[in-house]
């Protein structure tokens, strides 16, 4: 099984490609674009919903200091 991580960059490239595509057309196709742009923002919101924010984890460790 493809490991999530591969997957997303998969989207992100097909979506990617989809759009260079259908922007690559003399007349664009509105209907392929929008859909390779759909695809490249599914893949990026899932990769960054796996990125942890690293601010907020200091921000607990260091209230957790101060109340002991």
């Amino acid at each position: 099984m493809i490991n999530s991580r591969t997957f997303n960059f998969i989207l992100i490239l097909v979506g990617g490609l989809i759009a260079l595509y259908a922007d690559a057309e003399k007349q664009q196709e509105v209907y392929i674009l929008l859909i390779g742009i759909m695809i490249l923002m599914f893949g990026l919101y899932r990769l960054s919903r796996g990125i942890s924010n690293k601010t907020e984890d200091d921000n607990e460790s260091s209230n957790t200091d101060k109340e002991e």
